[in-house]
């Protein structure tokens, strides 16, 4: 759900065909260089993190009107004023979570649910929680489609996380509060990780990982990114 990563420069991979035209011999050619060029070639080195991003088909989770666009290594407009996150960050936040196939995962801001696919390929189980509802329900159908069974999506107020399901291995969240929120640390699990933006809503905000160490948490600034805002269940904006 982020508008901007500042640490890549946004070049686009060409793509001759439009959502008419589009075969899926050409969408799996497309999302391996995708993932050849901006993934792997930005760094990231887990295999299991390249191998999830190779089979998720980003272009189910796009509208369709933006289907030539799917593999572009860019944010895409889902509705409701937010966004699906570019594919290069999808996969640099989720390998800063070093996870484990048993690991339980939060996510905060489901968006249009691929960033979730992306974890269902990952770990045992995965809660993942949108305030929109409109996108959490269209999302969780989607889900559902395409047979993530490990992946349980509630509509609500993120900034509260999912105490029922705590604690959790590994947090994830893609909208920006202008502090961490409380809960979310509580609800992490002993030598847990959390990937989270922090800042202000419309300035450069930092990627933040927190681990959870003898009960305290340790944070690391990891880059300067701007995501859309962490948002109340009024409107308003953590």
């Amino acid at each position: 759900m982020n508008k901007y990563w500042f640490i890549l420069v946004f070049l686009l991979f060409t793509c001759n065909c439009n959502s008419q035209t589009h075969t899926a011999p050409q969408q799996i050619k497309e999302r391996n260089e995708l993932v050849r060029v901006y993934i792997e070639g930005q760094g990231v080195k887990d295999k299991r993190v390249i191998a999830a991003m190779k089979k998720v088909e980003r272009h189910r989770f796009v509208p369709n009107n933006l289907l030539p666009y799917a593999y572009y290594d860019q944010p895409l407009p889902i509705g409701e004023g937010q966004t699906i996150s570019q594919p290069s960050l999808v996969a640099f936040m989720t390998e800063l979570l070093e996870l484990k196939q048993s690991d339980k995962v939060l996510e905060i801001g489901t968006g249009s649910g691929y960033q979730a696919a992306i974890l269902g390929e990952l770990v045992d189980s995965v809660f993942t929680i949108e305030i929109i509802k409109p996108l959490g329900v269209k999302a969780e159908k989607l889900i559902n489609n395409l047979g993530y069974s490990n992946i349980f999506v509630k509509i609500d107020d993120g900034y509260k996380g999912w105490p029922e399901h705590a604690p959790y291995d590994a947090i994830i969240v893609t909208c920006a509060p202008s502090d961490i929120p409380n809960p979310l640390q509580q609800q992490l699990a002993e030598n847990g990780r959390m990937v989270i933006p922090v800042g202000k809503d419309g300035s450069v905000q930092k990627l933040i990982l927190l681990r959870k160490r003898k009960g305290k948490i340790i944070r690391e600034t990891v880059l300067p990114v701007r995501f859309v805002p962490m948002l109340k269940e009024d409107g308003g904006k953590y």
